[in-house]
């Protein structure tokens, strides 16, 4: 923590995001996430401990979307900003679709780290794809990792299944795997997780295999009790009313309100069959549906259409007209004030959500005076036993909603009661001052126990930071086992040294096996060494070899080789290599896929077991295990960081699965001809050239295709 102050970066990367007229409930991405980390950010940063707050989110430059997503920076209040960071295609995109990109994203990030030369002292991400970004951000910066899930994988893949999708076509659609694998990465390096109700914990979260009850902390998210307020005592007609008005008959009648994204898992069609199926609901109150903001229907994505499609089916079908709203727009502003205007009809507000982590739209109901309905799934109990307004049912049981929905709003005397405690219990259980002061405690717990932060390194007196570009090769059969080819690239490397070249390798040999190597194919000694899969790192002295000791405490992090090796041994068809290729951060294996679990079954063996490592698979026989913190990408990710290289100013080149992290991201990578088949999955990425030559013909020919040598170009 600097004297001034904290500096906290959180992390959301899919979505929409901006401070004004948020377009909540434009898609699936774009829902109360979005909200919740501007209000945090907003919050944390009016806190006297907190300096600054940096909220870090995706750059979308796309003519379908508003210019403000566009823009580098945007101010959420004082001391606080968005940051919009440009990775992957430049247009919106859906968060499924963002995957292969995130590791751009890291590299955006640290290059933002550097342009403000500060360090935050906590990192919080929001979501998996955010979740996978931190831990490498936190990692390379030896900075403490806060993570909130909003909503999880294994959960959404558990109801999937229960409505009879099929694992093929859920892993199809929302890369369900991918997702997983990321919140366990998540998990698996946070200092703490961020909750919104116990149950999460409970139901949630212990489906993972990282799963520690220990780091979990419960805070419910707080509501901006300045927008959400009881309506005033005489009736009032704002434009958002005159826009109701125009469906409905008797616009003055009670109101029924839904607010939500549309989306399958928000079951409206349940809601509109419960109101379409019982006289006396549609005689006591009007049906309110805003269900986000469209222009087409038939212009928005397969799931927003096909709830809205059913949503019209069902009005038709029931003859629902005249007594059902369902706006095409509404702004952000009109949020705060359709609660009060269906608090002040005495109506009630549903929410009938399969499934609903927390329930934002619930508090603010209970802030404007306006009983509630809703699942009785996840952060609903929570609300309504703190706020005691309302009631929970069983969103699939159409009579049980039907039940609830006439008992809130016959009962005026109820009706009272619950009105007044909403508003009382909102305000004693989810304000954001109350929420700020419990996170920062804990951030300030977890700073306490930290060792000493590894700050950005200033440019040191060696030729490394002077360097306007960079080469990062793999040794064997990439850098080697070609002797003309090889010949040559040094030639062109040492001709070129003018030009402030600099050049280092890794691999996965240990240091005297990589040293003997190049000696054997007269290769010169280079700038630096990433060496045994990237758990070590070596530079090049005037006499000798001088070792990254701060790599080692940094990769050191809840590292327990005794314990891997223990668990390791009770798996057939895996061997422990040579004794000089087991190294104080790397466990190596030889690997029998004949005989041996699938490396993906190793993994959840380790992460059940509480063992925290990163399991590399290369050339479809070698195991290494590492500390989590350690591979070829993460160390070179590492060293651009110290020494201030840009990113897209390094060419790395490979041949095997353990080079995959290393190729990706906003490095330019070179794949040679004579790579492993755990490398095709990369074929397509924009900085990433399949050399048609093999060895070091095939670097040369990647470096041309870059003009390396030139003005350099993806």
């Amino acid at each position: 923590m600097s004297e001034n102050g904290l500096y906290i970066q959180l992390i959301s990367v899919h979505g929409l995001v901006r401070n004004q007229d948020m377009e909540l409930g434009r898609d699936a991405d774009t829902g109360g996430q979005i909200k919740y980390v501007i209000e945090l950010a907003k919050a944390l940063a009016e806190h006297p401990d907190v300096d600054r707050v940096d909220l870090l989110t995706r750059q979308v430059i796309d003519s379908k979307v508003s210019d403000d997503y566009a823009q580098p920076e945007e101010e959420i209040g004082p001391g606080a900003k968005i940051i919009r960071l440009p990775f992957g295609p430049k247009r919106y995109l859906r968060k499924e679709v963002l995957w292969p990109y995130l590791d751009s994203f890291v590299d955006q990030a640290l290059k933002h780290i550097r342009k403000i030369d500060r360090v935050p002292d906590l990192v919080h991400s929001h979501y998996a794809d955010a979740g996978y970004v931190g831990a490498k951000i936190a990692n390379l910066l030896e900075v403490p990792l806060a993570h909130t899930g909003h909503s999880l994988g294994r959960d959404k893949l558990r109801r999937l299944l229960d409505r009879g999708i099929k694992q093929e076509s859920i892993e199809h659609e929302y890369r369900i795997s991918t997702r997983i694998d990321a919140e366990e990465y998540a998990l698996d390096n946070a200092e703490f997780v961020v909750a919104s109700t116990q149950q999460e914990v409970n139901d949630q979260y212990s489906y993972y295999d990282n799963y520690n009850p220990d780091r979990m902390l419960v805070i419910p998210p707080g509501v901006d009790l300045e927008r959400f307020y009881p309506p005033k005592s005489r009736w009032f007609t704002p434009p958002i009313f005159e826009e109701l008005s125009r469906f409905l008959k008797q616009p003055r009648k009670s109101i029924i309100l839904a607010m939500s994204r549309p989306d399958h898992r928000k079951n409206i069609a349940s809601l509109v069959h419960a109101y379409g199926k019982n006289i006396a609901l549609q005689e006591t109150a009007n049906l309110v549906i805003i269900a986000g903001n469209r222009d087409d229907i038939q212009a928005m994505e397969k799931g927003p259409q096909e709830v809205l499609n059913e949503l019209l089916y069902l009005i038709d079908k029931y003859d629902l007209y005249g007594k059902v709203a369902y706006p095409k727009h509404h702004q952000a502003d009109d949020v705060p004030v359709i609660y009060r205007l269906a608090a002040k009809s005495k109506g009630v507000f549903i929410n009938p959500a399969l499934t609903e982590p927390f329930g934002l739209t619930l508090i603010e109901a209970a802030a404007s005076g306006l009983p509630v309905v809703a699942t009785e799934d996840g952060g609903p109990r929570d609300i309504i036993g703190h706020c005691n307004n309302g009631i929970l049912i069983n969103p699939l049981d159409i009579e049980a909603i039907q039940l609830a929905l006439l008992d809130v709003l016959q009962d005026r005397t109820a009706w009272q009661k619950r009105s007044k405690s909403g508003i009382k219990g909102a305000h004693r259980y989810f304000s954001w001052s109350g929420h700020v002061k419990t996170y920062l405690k804990q951030v300030k717990k977890v700073l306490r126990k930290s060792s000493t932060k590894r700050k950005i390194a200033r440019r040191r007196t060696t030729r490394l930071p002077m360097s306007d570009r960079i080469l990062v090769c793999d040794v064997d059969n990439t850098l080697v086992g070609d002797a003309e080819s090889l010949e040559e690239l040094m030639r062109c490397l040492q001709e070129s040294q003018e030009k402030r070249i600099g050049y280092g390798i890794a691999t996965g040999r240990y240091i005297e096996s990589t040293i003997k190597t190049l000696e054997k194919w007269h290769v010169p000694m280079p700038d630096f060494f990433i060496t045994s899969v990237g758990s070590e790192i070596y530079y090049n002295g005037s006499s000798r070899l001088i070792a990254d000791t701060s790599w080692g405490r940094h990769i050191d992090h809840r590292w327990d080789p005794d314990a891997a090796r223990n668990l390791m041994q009770t798996f057939k068809g895996v061997k422990l290599q040579s004794k000089e290729e087991q190294r104080t951060f790397k466990i190596s294996y030889f690997y029998d896929p004949k005989v041996a679990p699938p490396v993906a079954d190793i993994r959840k063996e380790l992460r059940q077991n509480n063992i925290h490592v990163n399991v590399v698979f290369s050339h479809g026989m070698y195991l290494d295990i590492l500390p989590m913190r350690a591979s070829k990408g993460l160390a070179v990710r590492y060293l651009a960081s110290k020494w201030g290289f840009h990113p897209e100013r390094i060419v790395v080149a490979g041949d095997a699965g353990s080079d995959e992290d290393m190729l990706s991201g906003e490095t330019l990578g070179i794949v040679v001809a004579n790579h492993s088949a755990e490398l095709n999955k990369l074929k397509g990425r924009e900085r990433i050239y399949f050399a048609s030559q093999e060895c070091a013909a095939g670097i040369l020919e990647g470096m041309a295709h870059y003009n390396f040598f030139g003005s350099m170009k993806v």
